[in-house]
């Protein structure tokens, strides 16, 4: 308690730490000739279409360190995990200008060749209500994730959406 007070004293507070995405030396050169390239062409933002995906499991992610239950017995909470029967899905989910895209359910690993199914029988699907012309002038933007950098992804979208 006094090393708490101390600390209070001193204007310092606990918080909690962020996760976030590791930047490699040359991602902010990149990222920054990025956004003069997007901010030189006033309406391209319009046809980017921006993809991720979040991935879910029963496990779900619990942390029970500051987790705490008040009551003046001993409860002997729980919380579950390490289910015998496991799954985990992606949601994957898109924006293109105002019109949202998705969400679809992909199941299992991603993989580069399930990776690639999704794009040639789903997206096309998912892609119906957006108009034409802004589908022809589209570009597909997604992260490095390697299924999606995989050589069948790669070549199918180097002809599918060339530029």
């Amino acid at each position: 308690m006094t090393v708490w007070r101390t600390l209070h004293a001193e204007g310092m507070y606990p918080y909690h730490v962020q996760r976030v995405q590791h930047l490699r030396p040359g991602d902010f050169a990149e990222r920054l000739n990025f956004c003069k390239w997007l901010n030189g062409s006033r309406q391209l933002h319009r046809y980017i279409m921006f993809t991720d995906e979040a991935q879910f499991n029963r496990d779900g992610v619990n942390n029970t360190h500051n987790s705490h239950v008040w009551a003046d017995e001993n409860p002997h909470a729980t919380v579950e995990s390490n289910f015998q029967q496991r799954f985990s899905l992606k949601a994957r989910c898109a924006v293109l200008d105002d019109q949202l895209i998705g969400p679809f359910i992909l199941e299992g690993r991603l993989t580069g060749e399930a990776y690639l199914r999704f794009l040639q029988e789903k997206l096309p699907q998912l892609l119906e209500d957006v108009p034409l012309d802004k589908r022809s002038r589209m570009y597909f933007q997604h992260d490095g994730a390697p299924p999606h950098s995989s050589r069948g992804v790669t070549n199918f979208l180097n002809y599918r959406f060339p530029g």
